[in-house]
């Protein structure tokens, strides 16, 4: 699946990821929030269960369940 990964600026330095289906937009209850673009049209296997590189677990089941796939707070 290709992916368009958006990163935000959180506390203490570190970065959260939202990984959308290539060229969808992010949902609305997303977009309270100032996403940059991190990555257009990243490449990713169709059932990978994570993005290791974006902290992004359950991949393809947020992806089902949300329209989108965010970075887990355990990180």
């Amino acid at each position: 699946m290709r992916l368009d990964i958006y990163r935000r600026a959180e506390e203490d330095g570190k970065l959260s990821y939202l990984a959308v289906p290539e060229s969808k937009n992010i949902p609305e209850e997303a977009t309270n929030t100032d996403w940059e673009i991190e990555a257009r049209s990243f490449e990713a296997e169709d059932n990978a269960d994570t993005l290791a590189d974006y902290d992004i677990d359950n991949l393809s089941a947020q992806i089902a369940e949300k329209g989108y796939a965010i970075t887990s707070v355990q990180h």
